[in-house]
């Protein structure tokens, strides 16, 4: 006989001598590692099928709208309508550039208008006071033409503003007399001239 003990007695202390259950639970470890990572795998794998599911989707509706763009273009309107734009983009430019002269034009004006004012502000009263005479001249004057008219004359200017004609209508007799108005009679002299046209 080879062996001094019973094969089956030195195999079970062969056994017994060989601790496997850290082994075991290694290997049980391992498994429950790959288990869990075949399902996380599942799992992306079912995600980056969704995803690119939806990507497919999503161009396939990009794909049908560039199609749509596409076919609904029209270059002759395209060109019509940047020549529209570039119409009314000049006509824009021209009305500003007009508005930007007005606007210059205004601002002279207004300079001017408080140069104006000031001078009357410095004037015063006396510029006041001789507005008002000035007034009241031309104000007898239109009431002494008033005057004339009433009594069937009227006298008229010559471009100096002088009155060296005037027209006397006798309305009784139907007849019209006019008189032109010489500086060397007085005033007198043409009162009675007057007077005795409408009388006679």
């Amino acid at each position: 006989m080879l062996l001094d003990e019973d094969p089956a007695t030195l195999i079970h202390h062969t056994i017994g001598n060989f601790n496997i259950q850290p082994d075991k639970l290694a290997v049980t470890r391992i498994n429950e590692s790959l288990e869990t990572l075949r399902q996380s795998r599942e799992l992306r794998l079912r995600e980056a099928e969704s995803a690119l599911r939806k990507l497919s989707r999503n161009l396939k509706s990009l794909e049908a709208s560039h199609e749509e763009a596409v076919a609904a273009h029209d270059p002759s309107k395209h060109a019509a309508e940047m020549i529209r734009l570039d119409t009314e983009k000049f006509r824009i430019a021209k009305a500003a550039s007009e508005l930007e002269i007005e606007s210059e034009r205004l601002e002279g004006e207004l300079e001017m208008l408080k140069e104006r004012l000031a001078e009357l502000e410095a004037q015063g009263l006396e510029g006041d006071e001789a507005a008002r005479r000035e007034r009241e001249a031309e104000d007898a004057t239109i009431l002494r033409l008033k005057l004339y008219r009433s009594l069937g004359i009227d006298v008229e200017a010559d471009e100096a503003g002088n009155y060296h004609k005037a027209i006397i209508r006798n309305s009784r007799k139907g007849d019209v007399h006019v008189i032109n108005i010489d500086p060397k009679f007085s005033r007198f002299f043409y009162a009675n001239y007057f007077w005795q046209n409408m009388q006679g």
